[in-house]
């Protein structure tokens, strides 16, 4: 893969990886009510459901789904439907969990298997098979891709987990709490809007 393709594919996967979506929003979520360590599983498993999503594709999951839109919509939908149920988790959240607490924080599979549903995931995956894939080496060129990702997402995704982790202390207050989990329940959603349409 050229140089310049190669800079290029870095910097989608970091902004792709690093800006607001749902994987963003649960984690900074997860990291005021459960801390950063709590969250480290859940960050693993973005990291492997997106490598493994980003490997089905280029390996003819995305063409399967170009020629059956109808399996793509419900896939979209379904993710809808789950990250709608799981801001409705956090809206309701109002203390911040320790470990003896009944709640628990996604686990590494839950948030693997997330990502099969999650609508920017797919688009993110098509795009850069789309885009950064070479035809004379196929297969190589998806490895690549999977490896720049792999290489990109997890401290792109930790960031969100370190924020969060960091306004736990002031966000200890009930009323403060509460109304943080409301608000990142409402972007959670809002993050569907473009990827639904």
């Amino acid at each position: 893969m050229p140089l310049d393709t190669l800079l290029a594919l870095f910097l989608f996967a970091f902004t792709t990886s690093i800006t607001p979506g749902p994987n963003n929003m649960m984690l900074f979520a997860s990291g005021v009510n459960f801390g950063f360590r709590r969250t480290i599983p859940h960050m693993l498993g973005i990291g492997a459901g997106f490598f493994s999503l980003l490997l089905g594709v280029g390996l003819g999951l995305g063409a399967v789904l170009h020629t059956m839109p109808l399996v793509y919509l419900v896939l979209k939908f379904a993710g809808g439907a789950y990250l709608v149920w799981i801001a409705w988790k956090i809206a309701t959240s109002r203390s911040l969990s320790e470990k003896e607490s009944g709640t628990q924080p996604m686990s590494f599979a839950a948030a693997a298997a997330f990502q099969w549903v999650n609508p920017k995931a797919w688009v993110m995956a098509v795009t850069a098979m789309a885009t950064y894939t070479i035809p004379q080496l196929y297969f190589a060129s998806v490895l690549i891709v999977g490896a720049a990702f792999a290489i990109v997402n997890v401290p792109s995704v930790s960031t969100w987990a370190g924020f969060g982790s960091a306004l736990r202390d002031w966000l200890s207050d009930p009323v403060r709490l509460k109304w943080f989990n409301v608000t990142m329940a409402i972007l959670l959603v809002l993050s569907l809007w473009p990827m639904l349409r």
